[in-house]
């Protein structure tokens, strides 16, 4: 993502979209002014880079009628959920996105803005990027970096036995917000009432990176990870890379007041809310000796966990339901394979 500049007359199109609507949200000394074909950082003395990469397209990730500044944060915070997973602050991102011809001038400088706006609010400046066209369907893709204390990266595949399984917030939000637009009349939903409604949609189109629990999560967690395809499928994923197996129960999965009254209306939703994705909570591991540490500084912050279960030597998860029974699913998560 380079620019010309407005002055330039041999800039393109792209050149002068670029410093109309990017330049002045680029303001990062190592930004360059989008002037370069790359961006300039320096890592802080004793830290370690992180890296993530999500890309989101219409019609899978969002709907195309979407408003565009509500699209672009949510790519941003898909990507700086990840880092915060990690332990790791932002340093920095860099956007592509690829323009369909319906996509005017104003939905461009709405996505922007969006871009601006989360830039600012979770300090991760536009750092660079790309600009293309395409026939469709509009596509998002986002490089953040972040850094982490040498050494302190907490990563996916250590998890120990014995230890708490932990989510930050509440589960299955945004999945019942998806099932609430294409279905709003299933049972369910119908007698939801329209604050309730508004929080599961808004639950999908804007998740809340937890960027405020990274610190708290190095040196505490055993291992971490966010839940973007689903609480069930994701700590499966985390058991086995770790080689432990784990248990949780369903009476301890936190639930938003709508999530709760939309399963008391359809109690089969309870599954949309284990198994459904973009929920972008903290999953993480940590040993009962943390657990009073890491509650504090997550009230401090404002964000609720949940001890929702444990690790133990094995393989596998197992989800109990009220009556003790295990639970089994259609599908553990989301996957686009």
């Amino acid at each position: 993502m380079t620019a010309g500049g407005s002055g330039d007359a041999k800039a393109s199109g792209e050149d002068l979209l670029i410093a109309r609507l990017f330049e002045p949200i680029a303001t990062h000394p190592g930004a360059l002014g989008l002037k370069d074909d790359a961006a300039l950082l320096s890592v802080p003395p004793g830290h370690e880079l992180v890296l993530t990469k999500d890309a989101l397209v219409a019609g899978v990730h969002f709907f195309a009628a979407d408003p565009p500044e509500a699209i672009a944060r949510k790519a941003m915070r898909v990507n700086l959920s990840d880092l915060a997973a990690k332990g790791a602050e932002p340093l920095g991102v860099l956007l592509a996105f690829a323009i369909p011809p319906e996509m005017d001038a104003a939905a461009l400088t709405a996505f922007a803005r969006g871009i601006g706006a989360d830039a600012s609010l979770y300090g991760a400046p536009l750092l660079g990027g790309d600009t293309v066209r395409t026939p469709g369907p509009f596509t998002v893709s986002i490089t953040a970096f972040g850094v982490v204390p040498a050494g302190q990266m907490v990563r996916r595949a250590t998890a120990k036995p014995d230890q708490a399984i932990v989510v930050s917030g509440t589960i299955g939000d945004a999945a019942l917000g998806l099932a609430l637009r294409l279905d709003p009349s299933r049972a369910g939903f119908a007698g939801l009432g329209e604050k309730a409604a508004a929080f599961l949609k808004e639950r999908y189109l804007l998740p809340r990176p937890r960027l405020a629990l990274a610190r708290a999560l190095r040196g505490r967690a055993s291992a971490a990870m966010d839940v973007s395809d689903g609480l069930v499928g994701d700590l499966t994923k985390m058991l086995a890379a770790s080689g432990v197996a784990g248990e949780i129960e369903v009476d301890r999965i936190p639930l938003s007041p709508a999530a709760r009254a939309a399963i008391e209306a359809e109690p089969a939703l309870i599954e949309t809310v284990l198994t459904g994705g973009d929920d972008y909570e903290i999953l993480a591991v940590m040993p009962d000796e943390e657990l009073d540490a890491f509650t504090t500084f997550a009230t401090a912050a404002g964000i609720g966990v949940s001890v929702i279960g444990r690790t133990q030597a094995g393989q596998g998860l197992t989800v109990r339901a009220s009556n003790g029974a295990a639970m089994t699913f259609a599908r553990g998560s989301f996957s686009h394979f």
